[in-house]
């Protein structure tokens, strides 16, 4: 069992079972769930578990933050569980919440899935436009036609990618939603942008691009879903299929075409010049506050509601001036941690710190910075507010902006490269770093003491494995699944049970107990990990006919009942109720030895582990 597996399982216990989920996904540092009773989460446990950054509640969702490693364990979530992909089960779903925590709630669930390929396509044209400010690259080449086109496409069309995203939030059809959106950006439309005497039916039209327009999209893609909703209960069976989505279509590309489109091209058009405004007439103080209060909204899922106001300022002037101040805000935190790492005498901070540096400067993740070290530590989180600051406000007064969407980072400062006064950029973000850097090393902080030492014995012993459930004892080479049977996820045997009961196999604690109920993981006091998967794929019954009588964190005594199984129900519904029982910490413990054979009662010894102190010795 991985350490993401035991990750996910604590995390699923965390927030109160699978049966407290109504929908899931994952950002780019956050577990994101949508609670059916938010009161049954346990953040204090959540909190202390291993590979969890910290909680936050925010846009109607509670958040884990995992760090670098979310969607690792959103895998083994998926994997433990009978949950869906990436994409969250629909804006219906949950407790409604007031209407700012569903707008940004709305905004994270259509703007996550596609987030990381937009930023890694800009932060590709920020390369291919630097190459071609510095004259690396001619602009007259088919070799720049093709990168261009390669880097900018999606940005172009991304109202279809929206479309894909908005239909899986409002339930609506995929593929009629980017039928809608094809045809927003279909070449010729596209050619009627600004022309005159455009009419549909006699009816005038103001034809505005969308081109890499949001507002229409995501609007008509929930007037969609009404409308597929009605539909499909009006029309008759033999016919609904297929009119469904042509009358949508047909209604809906028009619709935009006549109201939508020109009406949202004027509230984009103003809301970019009012962002124009400010940083025209009071640059300082956007840049200040941007690059100040960034990591602010970042702590409380606020930034969501910015994004697309990233997307509505390019869309109108190919610009984003919004962008630049949060370069400063980044790397303030990034630099701030990087003070803790010097300072600091805590052995377990540095090495939380080195990582978390690294990351915050090259890809602009800052949540293990801030949630593992700079948050708690309080003043070096402060220190990094200031330097954002500051730093946000001398970009801002260099007219600096950013041609691409791109998280601001190390690597994406291309993006802002040749666009405003570079010399305010240089020092812009030369402040953003020394100033919470410095202020760290030299006005410092309260460190923490080194925590005391490991439970885990120093030397690993030889422990004896007791036979957890009754049953018959089968090599685990013939386990018909092959990650148990190449013994790949650990050493050990199976049992093919003849009772519904689970035993502790020695004194442990529970480190692991899937809320799905077919499998426990746990620690002896001698550091022997084990697991116990009751069936094959019973992940999937969904915690259906297992009762679980422990959770994670119990101390367990030899023979104390785990849990319990109805073994006819699982094999009835089409299960192998095979057990395998395999250790898991394979570099303490590589071997296990004196193994049992044929039937045997729970209680009895069923295999010993061998410890890689105890090959030592014997060679």
């Amino acid at each position: 069992m991985t350490d993401h597996a035991k990750t996910a399982a604590a995390v699923l216990t965390g927030v109160g079972g699978e049966s407290n989920i109504t929908s899931m996904v994952h950002c780019a540092t956050r577990l994101r769930f949508v609670l059916k009773d938010e009161s049954k989460a346990d953040a204090a446990a959540l909190r202390a578990t291993p590979g969890v950054i910290t909680t936050a509640q925010a846009g109607g969702q509670y958040q884990v933050v995992i760090g670098n490693d979310v969607p690792d364990v959103f895998a083994a979530i998926q994997a433990q569980t009978t949950l869906g992909g990436s994409g969250p089960e629909g804006g219906d779903a949950g407790p409604k919440g007031n209407l700012f925590n569903r707008f940004i709630k709305m905004i994270s669930a259509i703007f996550t899935p596609i987030l990381w390929a937009l930023a890694g396509t800009g932060l590709l044209k920020a390369f291919v436009a630097a190459a071609v400010t510095f004259g690396w690259l001619d602009a007259t080449t088919t070799t720049y036609v093709i990168l261009n086109a390669l880097s900018d496409a999606l940005i172009n069309f991304l109202p279809i990618a929206l479309a894909i995203t908005a239909a899986r939030y409002f339930k609506a059809s995929e593929f009629t939603s980017f039928a809608i959106a094809a045809a927003l950006v279909y070449p010729t439309i596209t050619a009627l942008n600004g022309q005159p005497d455009i009419t549909f039916f006699g009816i005038p039209v103001t034809m505005v691009s969308y081109v890499s327009s949001v507002i229409p999209v995501i609007i008509i893609v929930w007037l969609q879903s009404h409308a597929e909703r009605f539909l499909l209960k009006v029309l008759p069976g033999a016919v609904r299929r297929f009119l469904t989505p042509m009358l949508v279509v047909l209604v809906a590309v028009p619709l935009v075409f006549l109201v939508i489109g020109p009406l949202s091209s004027l509230i984009g058009g103003g809301l970019a010049t009012g962002i124009g405004w400010v940083f025209e007439t009071l640059p300082w103080l956007g840049g200040a506050i941007m690059g100040g209060l960034w990591q602010v909204f970042v702590i409380f899922g606020l930034h969501w509601g910015l994004v697309p106001l990233f997307q509505l300022e390019y869309q109108n002037t190919g610009m984003i001036f919004l962008l630049g101040p949060v370069f400063a805000a980044v790397l303030a935190q990034a630099a701030a941690v990087a003070g803790v790492l010097v300072r600091t005498k805590n052995k377990n901070l540095r090495s939380l710190a080195a990582p978390a540096t690294l990351s915050g400067f090259l890809a602009g993740i800052t949540e293990p910075a801030i949630y593992g070290i700079n948050l708690p530590l309080k003043r070096p989180f402060a220190f990094g507010v200031a330097g954002g600051a500051l730093g946000g406000a001398l970009i801002a007064m260099g007219g600096v902006f950013s041609k691409a969407f791109v998280v601001p980072s190390a690597l994406a400062l291309p993006a802002l490269l040749g666009n405003g006064n570079m010399v305010m950029l240089a020092i812009g973000l030369a402040a953003a770093i020394i100033v919470p850097f410095l202020l760290t090393v030299l006005v410092g902080f309260t460190d923490p003491a080194d925590a005391t030492a490991p439970t885990t014995p120093a030397v690993a012993t030889d422990t004896v494995v007791a036979n957890p459930v009754d049953g018959t004892v089968v090599p685990l080479a013939e386990v018909p699944d092959a990650a148990f049977a190449d013994a790949s996820l650990g050493k050990g045997v199976a049992v093919r049970p003849t009772s519904g009961a689970v035993y502790a196999p020695f004194d442990a604690t529970v480190v692991a107990a899937f809320p799905t109920g077919h499998a426990i993981g746990l620690r002896g006091v001698d550091g022997v990990e084990l697991l116990i998967h009751v069936g094959l794929d019973t992940v999937k019954l969904g915690g259906r006919h297992f009762t679980l009588k422990v959770q994670s964190g119990t101390e367990v005594k030899a023979g104390d009942l785990l849990l319990e199984f109805d073994g006819a129900a699982i094999e009835a519904a089409g299960y192998d109720l095979i057990t395998p029982v395999i250790v898991t910490n394979g570099e303490l413990y590589p071997d296990v030895a004196d193994v049992a054979s044929g039937p045997l009662s729970h209680g009895e010894k069923l295999f010993r582990a061998v410890s890689v102190d105890s090959l030592t010795t014997t060679r």
